[in-house]
């Protein structure tokens, strides 16, 4: 698969594992909700099978999304996995009966979802794991998270997770990581319009670290900009192919992961590496970040 045609490549620190900086995240093949089983089990299997045949080989997921359904999913579609395939799954939640998202941050929480993980997806060792902090929501708390982190790097050494990564942390939080471990990837709230972390992502960058945006078109409430509208009907593109495009733009380090349960939306998220903005418009589409602020 030529590179450019995903938007280049990035490798992990600390690894060998070189992927394509367009890739794919796995969430929204669970059922409304993120819960239960997809409205069309095959379909999502289908796009399983074709994000890989297009060439993505950066796959995000975790075994509470479902819960366990998305993790079944990929191991049904994708099991055994190709050389080359990264995948990264996460762990700091729980789903409850009542379809909540609960907290999952005691040692034997977080020891029970590895372990929900590695079977699930049908392996002996985790390639990358992030810690994610339930925050406030979808942004990130101030506040320690050592004792988490020292329960990974006790994993880590056990040999059931290869590489240790964050999501949803502030920059104290990257650092004091980073005193106990060697962080491989930062996975945060950002897009076009939510740029908070604008100076972590320039610091990443000087380390080398990927940042991977999670709701890299707006999530739940996807992002409205007639900017945005207008810059992509003179590229002949979508809204969010811009967009996306834009993330690809913003800096080299940057990772996308869009999700989507069909074959159609995964097409057009896979044509946004093809995008190219030229200075003029970057600066235009910049605005729209500047007026979210305001």
């Amino acid at each position: 698969m030529d590179a450019t045609k995903l938007g280049g490549r990035f490798t992990f620190p600390g690894t060998s594992r070189a992927v394509h900086r367009l890739g794919y995240g796995a969430m929204q093949l669970a059922g409304p909700g993120v819960w239960g089983p997809p409205r069309n089990p095959e379909e999502a299997v289908a796009v399983l099978r074709e994000a890989l045949a297009a060439g993505v080989n950066h796959l995000d997921t975790s075994d509470y999304y479902g819960p366990h359904i998305t993790n079944q999913l990929i191991r049904q579609a994708l099991h055994p996995y190709p050389e080359g395939l990264v995948l990264v799954t996460k762990l700091g939640a729980k789903r409850l009966p009542d379809q909540s998202w609960q907290p999952a941050i005691t040692a034997a929480e977080l020891t029970a979802g590895v372990h929900d993980n590695l079977r699930n997806l049908g392996l002996e060792a985790l390639e990358i794991v992030n810690y994610r902090t339930m925050g406030s929501g979808h942004g990130p708390q101030e506040g320690s998270i050592a004792e988490q982190i020292a329960v990974l790097a006790d994993l880590q050494r056990q040999g059931l997770i290869r590489h240790i990564g964050l999501s949803n942390v502030t920059a104290a939080q990257v650092a004091e990581a980073q005193a106990m471990v060697e962080v491989v990837c930062v996975q945060n709230l950002y897009n076009l319009a939510c740029r908070a972390d604008d100076a972590l992502i320039d610091d990443l960058a000087r380390q080398g670290i990927p940042y991977v945006p999670f709701f890299p078109l707006g999530g739940f409430t996807p992002l409205q900009s007639s900017i945005l509208t207008e810059v992509a009907a003179r590229l002949g593109a979508t809204p969010m192919q811009v967009a996306l495009a834009w993330l690809l733009h913003r800096s080299p380090n940057i990772l996308l992961i869009p999700g989507t349960s069909s074959l159609a939306h995964l097409r057009e998220n896979l044509a946004a590496a093809q995008l190219t903005l030229s200075p003029s418009v970057l600066a235009e589409l910049d605005g729209v970040g500047t007026l979210a602020r305001h």
